[in-house]
């Protein structure tokens, strides 16, 4: 058994990637294209981790919810 607390960055990376993974299969497309598409956008650093201490709070469909949200609207406003 490991002793070592996570340290904030792991839950922050944890919480972004379950994100990323959750949006795409939301949208049925790979893991490697919504980080590509979010990447493109600057939300993963903007929102998903700018944002974790509003973010983890809310339910897991909620945050894949307004993740794909964002990720569409963001991508229209180009």
């Amino acid at each position: 058994m490991n002793s070592k607390p996570r340290s904030k960055m792991y839950d922050h990376i944890h919480f972004a990637v379950m994100a990323i993974e959750g949006g795409a299969r939301r949208l049925h497309i790979s893991g490697q294209k919504m980080h590509d598409r979010l990447k493109a956008q600057n939300l993963i650093h903007e929102r998903l981790l700018g944002r974790y201490d509003d973010l983890h709070t809310q339910s897991f469909e909620w945050v894949v919810d307004d993740t794909v949200t964002a990720l569409k609207n963001w991508e229209a406003g180009e």
